[in-house]
């Protein structure tokens, strides 16, 4: 059977895709705004599309949703199915979903969990959002790229789970270097590093991820001898350390100031995952993520 993939978007992710599939058999149609960017894969064996709009199965990979809709046009979307991998919100996936029905197609919504190197290698994998026998029926093309991970029928679901790992990532990042900083020293301060993130997501007595998880969904957080009163000083402590070594303190005056609002709301003898309950109220009604 003939294996067809269109790949519309052709920057770093969506070049790398369309060379993925290529080493892996397909038939390629690549489409871009600027042709030129299609040269190289169509040297190697792609078919330059005339149109976002070819093929049955399209997989986009753009800096946006708006990029999306400015491609397509008022194209006619009937029987083809969209797999949109770019990155926007939640809820504009949601809306994406819409527009691609109203013009009569199917839109499968995606968050690529690796830069474009790691497209088709051993760990990748992407978040997955949208019908599921979409999913089902297009797996074996889907997991070229990566492993598949479908997180249900709501389609902003996908990038929900993209957004928070990616903010996981980013803020756990930038905290190294607010301490590399501090210390003046990144490679000497490295190791203590690593250790943390192995306590904190390891699965034994002290995997601190594991455990604030139980209590957020219990709603419970002990306090015990390390309460949020003393974490919250503790914070500033870390503020006026930074302040006093010149660094920029946005991060940690951040980190302080909720740490503080949470103890002002009563949470001052609970533990950090108290945090919680100042970050998403429980006695607030919160809207779909």
């Amino acid at each position: 059977m003939t294996k067809n993939v269109t790949i519309a978007g052709l920057g770093a992710m969506g070049s790398k895709m369309a060379e993925v599939y290529l080493d892996h058999g397909y038939e390629v149609t690549v489409w871009n705004r600027t042709a030129a960017k299609a040269d190289p894969l169509v040297a190697r064996g792609a078919v330059r599309a005339d149109t976002a709009a070819t093929g049955a199965l399209i997989l986009i990979s753009q800096v946006d949703y708006r990029s999306m809709y400015d491609s397509l046009g008022d194209a006619d979307l009937s029987g083809k199915v969209l797999v949109n991998l770019s990155s926007d919100t939640p809820q504009t996936l949601r809306e994406a979903a819409r527009w691609v029905s109203e013009r009569g197609g199917e839109l499968v919504t995606a968050g690529i969990m690796v830069p474009p190197p790691g497209i088709g290698q051993p760990g990748a994998y992407s978040f997955y959002s949208g019908s599921e026998s979409l999913v089902e029926r297009h797996r074996q093309t889907l997991e070229v790229l990566g492993e598949v991970k479908f997180m249900g029928e709501d389609h902003g679901l996908a990038m929900a789970y993209y957004t928070a790992s990616l903010h996981l990532f980013f803020s756990t990042l930038a905290a190294f270097m607010q301490g590399a900083a501090l210390v003046g020293d990144a490679g000497t301060f490295l190791p203590f590093a690593q250790e943390t993130m192995v306590e904190l997501g390891g699965d034994g007595p002290m995997g601190y991820l594991k455990i604030l998880a139980r209590e957020i969904e219990q709603g419970v957080y002990p306090g015990g001898e390390n309460n949020m009163h003393m974490m919250a000083v503790s914070m500033e402590h870390i503020l006026h350390a930074s302040k006093d070594a010149g660094l920029d303190v946005t991060l940690p005056a951040a980190l302080a100031e909720v740490m503080n609002r949470t103890v002002g709301s009563g949470h001052a003898a609970d533990g950090l995952g108290s945090v919680y309950e100042v970050i998403r109220p429980r006695s607030r009604s919160i809207s779909s993520v």
